[in-house]
């Protein structure tokens, strides 16, 4: 597998260029998701061709992120930073399915995008937009006919899945949602024969240790850069 796990050392330009090229805005150089469907873009290298490139898929206030290596170390006029950290991919090799728990859950669809954005807002799980659930499948659960728990599938690169916008509304923390739903997001990319990966904000210890618990692991680091093209 380590030949074929190179398409994740560049992961957004990965998916952007191949499985999701059809959600996608530019060309050899840079790409982006269409605004309503994800702020997360791609660079194919980091000479100042590929920056160009980018900023010239940007609308004036148009807000961005890149994941990777080629995320720049200095950023040109156009753009104002807005957040900056750094990102952790992990990886689950294992085939053992996970424990699905016996909660009751919903598969997620268009009705639902209304809740998902409020919970979204509620938690920062990472970037979620209206459109975002085209990306995948999304599941989640409800108590007394409020969603509480939500989680998914984001980029998609051969067969490696990413597990993504898992969170749970504070109120129903400690009860074994997020697990849950992972287990359920997981066995579905096992049984589809996929390799479940994800990526996590690195100073996030708590659902690092979450993940490692679940058979994941750290497999790389990348810069995270979240801007917005301001002229």
């Amino acid at each position: 597998m380590s030949s074929e796990l190179r398409v994740l050392d560049n992961p957004m330009w990965s998916c952007l260029s191949t499985r999701h090229a059809h959600l996608a805005r530019g060309g050899d150089l840079a790409r982006r998701y269409h605004p309503d469907i994800s702020p997360l873009a791609g660079l194919a290298g980091a000479e100042p061709a590929n920056i160009q490139a980018l900023t010239a898929l940007l609308d004036v206030d148009d807000d961005f992120a890149l994941v990777g290596p080629y995320v720049p170390a200095s950023v040109p006029d156009e753009w104002a930073i807005l957040y900056a950290s750094s990102i952790t991919q992990m990886l689950r090799t294992s085939r053992t399915p996970l424990p699905e728990g016996d909660v009751e859950v919903a598969r997620l669809g268009a009705a639902d995008v209304d809740e998902m954005l409020g919970l979204v807002e509620l938690t920062r799980p990472g970037p979620f937009r209206r459109r975002t659930i085209e990306l995948g499948n999304y599941i989640g659960i409800r108590e007394q006919g409020c969603m509480v728990a939500m989680a998914g599938e984001r980029t998609w690169i051969g067969n490696f899945r990413e597990v993504s916008a898992v969170c749970t509304h504070p109120k129903a923390q400690g009860r074994g949602h997020a697990k849950a739903l992972i287990g359920r997001v997981v066995n579905r990319m096992l049984r589809a024969g996929e390799t479940p990966y994800l990526h996590v904000e690195s100073r996030n210890q708590r659902a690092i240790d979450l993940y490692l618990g679940l058979g994941f692991a750290r497999r790389a680091e990348f810069p995270l850069l979240n801007a917005k093209r301001i002229r």
